[in-house]
């Protein structure tokens, strides 16, 4: 008999349900439709992508070499399979290889090469092979990008943009390179150096809105107020909303502080409003506007769970401790005095992490059974969700007088702490040292304001907060500070409570 099942609708369908937030139900879905097909390659492709989606590797790799016994050609496959097997801790420079075999210049492919040898510890065989495609490819945006990172993080802070200048002798006139180069010193804040880059890059391109943009930045970040003020002047009106938010740190920092709550407040129904939402926080605290405490402040959005009971915590240190292979922290991330690790954390297949996932997981879930009443003008609040995803995860090793700098998680709904190890009492220095601070700005804004809270850090303790939160840590005196930390997927829609 003739199956009737259409592949390509069921596919869709579960791509529907998995964009909604329904994957449980889109798993279910391609499964049934296994049970009719089961030798249906791409149905087989589907489940693996999805239980990806789901942080589940281990029964991510099944689904996928069941689907290369179908399709044992297929490139996409192979790379899938390859991304897998790096994101469940396993060694996966050889399937990436494999991969490689069947789609030779696909860039993603040899990026993803690189990143399972860092994963591994191999930094200099990473950053050579890096080097040696980009000798043949000079052109290649994401391949100076990573190779950047992989410096610094190996160590080599002072090579950050080495292959750009050497790309720009002889590329000058290249706009998308040296905007790549820019955004990289900028996630460094290396504005000193950007400054000069934006100058020759003016001699090479002429001026342009862009360069303009970075010129911006740069000044304000630099301290010189009145060239900053009129160049962002000139770039009037501003409608891009990461403009927008450098705009208002400068505003901020040059005490206009009503002017920027008035830039912030334009900005609030934008589809990215939670780069503003932050800001305006601390514009609304600094004139004394009550909505500050409507937005930070309101019961239930700060919790803490002690979870000691649950988790190996001991056994979790050692299974995290393993996995800080880089020598230095990474690049555009908070940590100072520490390493971080790459990659979904939560997606490994160690009994350790898939434990703690899952505890954690469930405690979510009870936290946002406790929130306040929905309120479609919150940021935070307007969402309900029993499907509890997670769109990033990793972990935080920091040593003697490391810390968090004050940041936010602007990608992210609910944003989190989980203790693992700490220094003794005496290492750590007097309270609040090692603490988490929340709501305190940057200290480059200028603002006198503090943190509206500091948590003391117990080993197995997790506190979650809202991802558009202000938060970081206090510099400790020695030992070891062990954590994991994960953002909460935003929703794909207001409620699916029910």
């Amino acid at each position: 008999m003739i199956n009737a099942i259409d592949t390509d609708d069921v596919i869709e369908r579960a791509q529907v349900l998995a964009d909604s937030g329904k994957i449980d139900q889109a798993i279910n879905l391609v499964r049934s439709a296994i049970k009719e097909q089961p030798k249906d390659g791409k149905l087989w492709h589907m489940l693996g992508v999805l239980h990806r989606t789901d942080h589940d590797s281990t029964a991510a790799l099944a689904a996928l070499e069941k689907a290369l016994d179908y399709q044992p050609e297929n490139p996409v496959l192979h790379h899938a399979l390859a991304r897998v097997t790096m994101e469940a801790g396993l060694p996966a420079v050889d399937k990436f290889d494999k991969a490689r075999v069947f789609s030779p210049n696909d860039g993603s492919v040899i990026l993803g090469r690189s990143a399972a040898q860092m994963a591994t510890g191999q930094f200099d065989r990473a950053i050579a092979d890096l080097e040696l495609i980009l000798a043949g490819n000079p052109l290649w945006l994401e391949g100076h990008e990573l190779l950047s990172e992989a410096r610094w993080t190996s160590g080599d802070k002072d090579g950050l943009i080495s292959s750009f200048v050497g790309v720009l002798k002889t590329h000058p006139q290249n706009g998308a390179l040296w905007a790549k180069c820019l955004d990289t010193l900028f996630k460094a804040d290396r504005f000193a150096k950007a400054a000069e880059m934006v100058v020759e890059a003016r001699k090479a391109l002429g001026d342009s809105r862009g360069l303009i943009m970075y010129d911006a930045i740069c000044a304000s970040e630099l301290g010189e107020a009145e060239k900053a003020n009129r160049l962002f002047d000139s770039l009037a009106p501003i409608t891009e909303i990461a403009l927008a938010v450098r705009h208002m740190r400068h505003l901020l920092r040059t005490g206009h502080i009503e002017l920027a709550a008035r830039v912030g407040e334009s900005f609030t129904q934008d589809p990215e409003a939670n780069q503003i939402w932050p800001y305006l926080s601390l514009a609304w605290r600094a004139m004394g506007d009550p909505r500050w405490k409507w937005l930070d402040d309101q019961d239930g959005l700060v919790q803490i769970y002690d979870l000691q009971d649950q988790i190996d915590v001991p056994g979790l240190a050692r299974c995290l401790r393993s996995l800080h292979v880089a020598k230095e922290d990474m690049i555009g991330q908070s940590v100072r005095g520490g390493t971080q690790t790459d990659g979904p954390l939560f997606a490994r297949i160690d009994p350790e992490i898939r434990n703690l996932r899952s505890v954690i997981q469930s405690t979510v879930r009870t936290h946002v059974s406790g929130l306040s009443p929905l309120d479609p003008t919150h940021p935070v609040l307007r969402y309900r969700s029993h499907s509890i995803g997670f769109s990033g995860s990793w972990s935080v090793r920091l040593t003697g007088n490391g810390f968090h700098t004050s940041h936010l998680h602007p990608m992210g709904w609910f944003s989190s702490a989980f203790y693992v190890n700490l220094p003794n009492g005496t290492d750590m220095g007097p309270p609040p040292a090692g603490w988490l601070a929340l709501g305190a700005p940057p200290p480059e804004l200028s603002l006198d304001l503090h943190a509206v809270r500091h948590i003391e850090p117990k080993p197995g303790r997790l506190v979650i907060f809202p991802s558009i939160m202000w938060h970081g840590t206090m510099p400790f005196d020695e030992g070891e500070r062990l954590s994991v930390a994960f953002d909460v997927a935003t929703p794909a829609t207001l409620d699916d409570s029910v």
